[in-house]
């Protein structure tokens, strides 16, 4: 049979099932890398038959590709409602600071999409890393906008595109640092030091 056309009483939607599918190969990506999806180990999982799978899913490349779709949109739009839109708004230290606390919390909700896209397992489709470098160059392009404006009046960035990449690096890697050893760095203990960190550049 091809994908439901309908949901009935007791059974998932097409989307509802789709969803469910593509929640499976997350977990197993998840547990045990990209090597180890199939399509008969995502049935296996869901509680469907392989049929089901490639109702919704061409083959195994087609689910790979849309987990990545899915998650790569997934971040994106919780990056969207923490960067900052322009730092003449308010004071560009706490719009900075506010905007990585916003990044932490994002990723600490969601570990599984943002170890997809900071820390891609190994086999990860090429297509994975094609998305977080059109990702990446979005962000890019907000965030230098967003800075250009530097400190205040005569404080503008001299290369807003370079400020944004060495943010974006250092927000990156301290979301990683989370992700990764929480204990040893918590949010509390990064934000802390970028505050003083901003202090100084706000100061200097």
């Amino acid at each position: 049979m091809g994908v439901e056309q309908a949901a009935k009483p007791g059974r998932m939607s097409a989307g509802e099932r789709r969803g469910q599918l593509l929640d499976v190969t997350k977990s197993i990506v998840e547990r045990r890398g990209f090597h180890a999806v199939s399509i008969e180990a995502v049935a296996r999982e869901a509680g469907v038959s392989r049929p089901i799978v490639y109702g919704h899913f061409k083959d195994l490349p087609g689910l790979l590709e849309a987990l990545v779709e899915r998650e790569g949109a997934r971040a994106l739009a919780q990056l969207a409602t923490v960067l900052p839109s322009d730092l003449r708004r308010g004071d560009p230290r706490d719009s900075l600071l506010g905007a990585l606390r916003g990044y932490l919390s994002a990723a600490q909700a969601d570990p599984v999409t943002w170890r997809l896209v900071l820390m891609p397992p190994e086999g990860a489709p090429s297509v994975l890393r094609e998305q977080i470098a059109r990702g990446r160059g979005a962000v890019l392009a907000q965030l230098a906008e967003a800075i250009r404006p530097g400190f205040g009046s005569g404080r503008e960035s001299p290369d807003p595109e370079l400020t944004a990449l060495m943010l974006s690096t250092f927000a990156d890697e301290a979301v990683r640092l989370v992700l990764t050893d929480p204990e040893h760095y918590p949010p509390e203990r990064i934000l802390s030091h970028t505050a003083w960190i901003l202090g100084e550049l706000e100061s200097g």
